[in-house]
């Protein structure tokens, strides 16, 4: 590989970290615009952008519902939907299952964006208070249930922060030679000096920036590649990825539900589709987002073919098909590696502070109902960072992460979104909580079974032997956890209904289980809302209030 020189590899990383620290662009009409910045066009530094919203308020701060229009939103969701990951997942999962492989992936990727579309405008309407999925769980089920999918919710952004670090410190070893651990860390603390100081706020103008970025240096790179790539036609032929293959088929049920039910396990996506000004905007943005992310991980995966194609994988000695795309990338000069790097390192910092701002925002929600003190949320994000560094630096299967978060969700969703349906104002919070942990369970006692001893049903939880196995053990899985989910939800419905209905009988009191609950107060309110110092240049929002009527665990 043409790998840039000491001084060139590590000027390219640190002046893209400097860029994203100190030099924004805010143009004329942004939302996000500093009240005190009257000119048409400023070139002002991230932090000082932070320090002009200093007085912003802890609302703000963790949150911008109503506020944006479509085109930042899908800039947001394509920055946040991103990663440094995909380098390795998307070019590996080519060279397993073939075309058929990453088109599924790719597809299952970007197609779950549409899904806030159409259900974010129903939990807006029911919970527009709120700024996260779990806030309409705490309306919906009560505090019990929100909790426990806040737990969940976090434990899943803490892995992907601690994927997203493990990926770049990979990339940059394989990339330049230097030491990974110090790109970590001049990212870490990047991200955590403008999110402490803007929270939301600048993380929105930051990914409106990185996303165009990395759409630009992606198309850049591609055109690059393709120029600089020489495919061998005899190699096509008898690589066999251009045919069909019984993990592909697997994969067409699998990743759709892993990957659906664990974007809504994502707070980033949901502070953006809260922030969405209308309905339609949301829409829009996540439309264009859809598309547009689709194409880049059919770009990117396509490295791992040309991989193939080109003879550069899987080498001599064969080489893990993670690493396909670094081994395309030997064969080209060096200055296409330099902007891998930059793109690199957007990719990286997009995601990464989306999901810092997102687990600071879920936390302050969630456990603490906004009550902490600005300081100490801004001092949360600091702390934060320790614990995710420390684990990333571990370089732990970025794979594995992503799949044992996969897993979870996709026992816990389906019995959750039962709710969003009037009709089924019978289900209750109750049915949630043992709905998802009997589909892990469900998991185990499939894994028990099918492996024949208990060891390797508790393996299977991690999904050890991962999703690209010759067997139907992963696919039994993501089979077993969203139908056993459902199951056990029903399940613990009948176990509440038969209970109830004895305790009536037994006490004399009208059975009432099925009764509709009263209807919710109105909760959103015509009326511009008074607008306060910092939001001269934003349009006036709702009012909004609370529905009095509180969610019912059993």
């Amino acid at each position: 590989m043409g790998q840039p020189s000491y001084q060139a590899s590590n000027a390219l990383i640190y002046l893209t970290y400097g860029a994203f620290l100190y030099d924004k662009i805010l143009t004329p009409g942004s939302t996000l615009r500093p009240a005190t910045d009257k000119s048409p066009s400023r070139r002002v530094t991230g932090v000082w952008i932070a320090w002009l919203w200093r007085g912003q308020s802890k609302k703000d701060f963790l949150a911008n519902n109503r506020t944006q229009k479509a085109i930042p939103l899908a800039l947001n969701f394509i920055a946040s939907g991103l990663g440094s990951g995909i380098l390795f997942t998307y070019p590996e999962i080519a060279t397993i299952a073939g075309v058929q492989g990453l088109v599924v992936y790719a597809l299952s990727s970007s197609l779950p964006f549409l899904i806030f579309g159409i259900l974010g405008p129903i939990i807006r309407r029911k919970c527009p208070e709120g700024f996260v999925l779990t806030e309409w769980t705490r309306q919906r089920y009560g505090i019990v249930a929100a909790l426990y999918l806040s737990i969940l919710t976090l434990i899943t952004l803490f892995l992907y922060m601690v994927a997203e670090l493990s990926a770049l410190q990979q990339i940059i070893n394989a990339l330049t030679g230097l030491n990974g651990l110090w790109a970590v860390i001049a990212q870490c603390i990047v991200t955590t000096i403008y999110t402490s100081l803007g929270g939301f706020r600048i993380s929105f103008i930051t990914d409106n920036i990185q996303g165009a970025m990395v759409v630009g240096l992606i198309v850049l790179g591609v055109i690059t590649v393709g120029v600089k790539t020489n495919v061998d036609r005899n190699l096509v032929e008898s690589s066999g990825l251009l045919g069909a293959s019984l993990l592909g088929w697997q994969l067409m049920y699998v990743l759709p539900v892993a990957i659906l039910t664990n974007d809504f396990f994502i707070s980033g996506f949901w502070l953006r589709t809260f922030a969405s000004k209308t309905d339609r905007d949301l829409r829009i943005g996540t439309s264009i987002a859809t598309v547009v992310v689709a194409i880049i991980l059919t770009l990117v995966g396509a490295s791992g073919l040309l991989a193939a194609w080109t003879g550069a994988w899987p080498g001599d000695p064969p080489q893990l098909g993670s690493i396909a795309f670094f081994l395309l990338l030997e064969q080209l000069p060096a200055w296409v590696v330099g902007i891998v790097v930059v793109m690199t390192v957007s990719l990286s910092t997009a995601a990464f502070d989306s999901l810092q701002s997102a687990m600071i925002s879920t936390g302050s929600n969630d456990l603490f109902r906004n009550r902490l003190n600005f300081w100490w949320i801004r001092l949360a994000v600091v702390v934060l960072i320790f614990p995710v560094a420390v684990v990333a630096l571990k370089s732990p299967s970025i794979l594995q992460i992503y799949l044992i978060s996969d897993l979870v969700s996709a026992s816990s969703i389906p019995v959750l979104v039962i709710g969003l349906s009037s009709k089924c104002y019978w289900w209750r919070g109750l049915e949630v909580v043992v709905g998802g942990l009997g589909g892990l369970l469900t998991v185990f006692i499939f894994g028990t079974i099918y492996y024949g001893n208990a060891k390797d049903g508790a393996n299977l939880l991690l999904l050890e032997q991962s999703l690209y196995v010759d067997d139907w053990s992963a696919f039994g899985a993501f089979v077993a956890a969203p139908v056993g989910g459902l199951l056990w939800g029903f399940g613990a419905f009948a176990l509440r209904i038969g209970v109830q209905w004895i305790l009536a009988k037994v006490r004399g009191h009208r059975f009432d289980a099925f009764d509709r609950p009263p209807v919710a107060d109105p909760s959103f309110l015509t009326g511009p809302r008074e607008r306060s110092s910092d939001e001269n240049d934003r349009e006036p929002a709702p009012i909004v209030k609370a529905s009095s009527l509180k969610g019912k665990f059993l």
